[in-house]
């Protein structure tokens, strides 16, 4: 049976700790000479621009001994109306996993649903895994663990939000939330976090008071891809969550930062706060290709299996 990847629910928390493990060993270059995925195909579909996520794969997957094929649906039969279901079925026949990178998750579920191989949500407008997972190496790398540490985010209730709630609830992370009325992260995930959650899992108004205790402090863009015709409301309605030297003052002492980027420096974040010592920003960006080198490994070596 293939194993998708699509929201952090569909790992558990030992799945979680033994891939960050895994990434950890990665990382430190121990296993530089194997190519575990030496012969398989990989596909990154792309819907929407990318930076972090398409070179982190394509770099990862070389690394493991596979091969990259970037497609985007523009140059696809699926771009002039060609199915969700056809397309899956058939590219099934030629890779080993997909990553896909879209804008209605719906979309990625309608995908996962008619192929037969792995899928990896590589961003929805729902969900973004694959950076919460490494965010989630980059604290236990910082702070030693995960269970009880508290993390901060202020800004938008966006796609990463929702993933981070997940997270909270999967690995025992206490998780505040601030976001201005209106931009509150998508109800249903909330609801489903919390009813097995063994944290802390709120969402307030107030960025100093979510920033209070904070071990991470966590921000994201306030205008994302596809909300440009929303940034200046978005704009005037988020400048009290800009993370600063005065929020960060509230957090602890020896708190990190964290930002998933790309960064609107001036906006949600200072460039004190970005370019600080506090900062763990580009190793958060690092950790993105050990910790889907990790995925990768682990859901192939199951589908082979």
């Amino acid at each position: 049976m293939k194993r998708d990847f699509l929201t952090l629910w569909d790992l558990s928390a030992e799945e979680i700790n033994g891939l960050i493990d895994r990434a950890v060993t990665l990382k430190s270059g121990e296993d530089r000479s194997r190519c575990p995925l030496m012969g398989r195909s990989i596909g990154l579909l792309f819907e929407k621009a990318s930076t972090r996520t398409r070179v982190s794969f394509e770099t990862g997957i070389y690394q493991l001994g596979a091969q990259a094929i970037t497609m985007h649906t523009g140059e696809l039969q699926m771009g002039r109306g060609e199915t969700i279901s056809d397309t899956a079925k058939t590219l099934s026949r030629y890779l080993d996993a997909i990553v896909i990178r879209t804008y209605e998750h719906s979309r990625l579920e309608a995908f996962s649903s008619s192929a037969s191989v792995p899928v990896i949500n590589g961003l929805s407008n729902r969900h973004h895994p694959c950076q919460v997972l490494a965010d989630l190496m980059t604290i236990r790398e910082r702070k030693g663990k995960l269970k009880g540490i508290h993390l901060a985010f202020v800004g938008d209730g966006n796609n990463v939000a929702n993933s981070l709630i997940e997270a909270a609830s999967r690995m025992e992370i206490n998780l505040v939330m601030a976001c201005p009325e209106g931009y509150e992260p998508d109800p249903d995930v909330l609801e489903r976090a919390r009813e097995g959650a063994r944290s802390e899992i709120i969402i307030l108004r107030d960025p100093r008071e979510a920033a209070g205790r904070a071990d991470v402090v966590y921000t994201d863009v306030w205008v994302s891809m596809g909300q440009e015709n929303e940034g200046e409301e978005r704009r005037r309605r988020f400048g009290p969550y800009q993370v600063n030297n005065a929020l960060l003052s509230c957090a602890k002492g020896d708190a990190i930062v964290l930002h998933c980027l790309p960064a609107h420096r001036g906006e949600e974040i200072t460039d004190e706060i970005m370019d600080g010592p506090r900062s763990v920003v580009f190793d958060q960006a690092e950790n993105r290709l050990h910790s889907q080198k990790a995925l990768l490994e682990f859901l192939l070596s199951r589908d082979k299996a």
